[in-house]
């Protein structure tokens, strides 16, 4: 089951945190390890609770959801507090962004989420400029009545965004959403690995892009692919995700990346693994890693 499906089933049926503190010597060391669930969906849905406290006792204190497997946001709510966990953020499909954001507002109240996430942009928008005209439109008007309820709306990237086959006019899909939304809005919750998927820098992003970024996923892979094969279009994300593994123990740099923490604005990071073979194994190995990582 992908994201996609998997997301709007769950809705349909019913990291790391704070800013990175700098110490003495200008390090940097991330205060709160989070999780995407989506890491655990399958146990998530065999066991809300059971999971969630799982994940606590490994020392996440902060998660992201992306579907809430039949259970009411007071619930939710519930089992969060009992955990000792928040959960600054969710995501939800295209169509909760443009036909149910106060309902998005309504639940995230209630948990607690200070950012509503889109993951995706559906396949039929992707064929044109003028379906991520309308992408950003609605991304505008979800951001726009977000704020207005004093929540951040966000879009997470794949790897598609900056496939140069892909282009509008010259601009890569992912350049075209941050230029044409409104940056106090519309923030980007930026997947570090299928950025680098993709053949991009997230530190030059950073750097054009000063304080948009303020969620980040962090996922490694094995190994990184040949930057020119990503040029020539978007790699398979089925063959990608098989190579996904625990953070530290990859080929990304996370070091250098977090260097520049302050310049992107992140304020949480959330661990993902789309497909793990032992979910809590590599939950385990990722959070000594990231909770231990000096940048």
């Amino acid at each position: 089951m992908n994201r996609r499906t998997f997301i709007e089933s769950s809705l349909a049926a019913g990291a790391l945190a704070s800013l990175p503190t700098k110490s003495l010597g200008a390090t940097y060391r991330i205060e709160k390890v989070g999780v995407q669930l989506y890491t655990v969906r399958d146990a998530m849905k065999a066991d809300f609770d059971g999971t969630l406290g799982k994940v606590a006792a490994i020392g996440y204190k902060e998660v992201e959801f992306a579907g809430y497997f039949n259970h009411s946001p007071k619930d939710v709510r519930a089992s969060l507090d009992k955990l000792g966990l928040s959960a600054p953020s969710v995501h939800v499909g295209p169509d909760i962004v443009r036909n149910h954001v106060p309902e998005a507002i309504e639940a995230a109240k209630i948990i607690g989420h200070k950012y509503i996430v889109c993951p995706w942009v559906d396949e039929a928008d992707r064929k044109s400029p003028d379906g991520y005209k309308i992408v950003a439109e609605s991304f505008n008007k979800a951001g726009e009545t977000c704020k207005k309820a004093g929540i951040q709306f966000a879009y997470h990237n794949h790897n598609f965004e900056f496939s140069p086959a892909a282009s509008l006019n010259g601009q890569l899909p992912y350049d075209f959403l941050l230029a044409k939304t409104d940056p106090n809005n519309v923030k980007m919750e930026m997947d570090l690995c299928w950025i680098i998927v993709g053949g991009q820098d997230p530190v030059k992003y950073f750097q054009r892009y000063p304080g948009r970024f303020p969620l980040v996923h962090v996922k490694d892979i094995s190994k990184l692919p040949d930057p020119a094969a990503a040029k020539a279009g978007p790699l398979s994300m089925d063959e990608i995700e098989t190579t996904m593994t625990a953070a530290g123990s990859g080929a990304i740099d996370w070091k250098r990346i977090f260097a520049h923490a302050d310049e992107a604005g992140i304020k949480h990071y959330f661990f993902e693994d789309d497909k793990p073979k032992d979910p809590f194994a590599i939950l385990a190995d990722s959070y000594k890693y990231l909770s231990q990582l000096q940048a």
